[in-house]
Parts: structure tokens; sequence; C-alpha cells
């Protein structure tokens, strides 16, 4: 686990919410406070949709949800805060990890976190048992790295 400290906040913004960068991630959930506090929990509710447009994952795309927060965080005043925690899509975290490892870990997911002026990205992973690899970690981490890097993303490790 690992936390990077965004270097330009406002060009982090534009790539999270006006572009396509983040859009292959999943939205577990966010909490955005304006002049009011938002919460959305990006699990999907199954029974909503038919048979035939059921959603591929348990979990809202970011790209279906970032409208939403885009409309909830714009305007001319700067949010008091915001957190968003995204996570890999499991065919993606399978293609990252080794079989064994994959069974373990149930989710690789990320925290972004602005508060004071300061984003913060913190990895993490869910596991689903216990495992004394911890080599997900690294790769993980290694990920977010290139991911932010590939995005011209700068930031500083904490």
């Amino acid at each position: 686990m690992i936390a990077l400290q965004i270097k330009n906040t406002k060009q982090f913004m534009s790539t999270l919410l006006a572009s396509e960068a983040f859009d292959g991630f999943l939205l577990d959930s966010a909490e955005l406070k304006t002049a009011n506090t938002y919460t959305i929990d990006g699990h999907v509710n199954k029974d909503f949709f038919g048979e035939d447009d059921k959603p591929e994952y348990d979990l809202s795309s970011w790209k279906s949800m970032r409208p939403v927060c885009y409309e909830l965080i714009k305007g001319k005043h700067t949010p008091v805060s915001f957190k968003f925690i995204l996570c890999l899509t499991p065919d993606k975290k399978e293609e990252l990890l080794e079989a064994s490892l994959s069974a373990v870990v149930s989710s690789l997911v990320f925290i972004i976190k602005f508060a004071e002026g300061h984003i913060t990205i913190t990895t993490g992973a869910a596991l689903a048992g216990f495992v004394l690899d911890k080599s997900y970690e690294k790769i993980w981490d290694e990920y977010m790295k290139r991911f932010l890097d590939s995005a011209n993303l700068e930031y500083e490790e904490l």
C-alpha cells in the first residue's frame, strides 16, 4: 500500500472528471462535500435492469458515474472535500495477478481524497482470506504508478 500526493490538483481534476482516463475503473463509493454532502454507493441495483441490459459488474463503471460526480462538483466554489473509492475490474485484476493470488485478492482499490486543497491517492486491496504472499501489493502499487505516469499526472510518494 502506498500513498501518493498529486502535484497539480487542477490537471488531475480535469483528467478525472473531463477525460476518459479513469473510465476503465469501477466506482465502489463516493462522498462529496460541497454545499451539501452527497454519498454514492457504487453497487448496482440489478433489480432495476431487465434481463437483457444487466450490467457486467456488481459495481458501476466510473465512465457511467463520472458525469454525475462532475455535476455535483462543478461550480465556482471548490468542494470542501471528496473521497472516491475506485477499483480495478475483475478481469483486469486477473490479468494483473497470478491465479493463486487473484483467488485470494477480492479487489484492488485506490482511494482518491481531496481535503485542504490537496489530493492524495492511497492504494489498497480487499482480501477474501489470509495470504502470506504480499506480492500483490507491490504489483498493484507499481500498476497505479504506471497508470498515473501514462496519464501524465505528476505525484510524489508520501
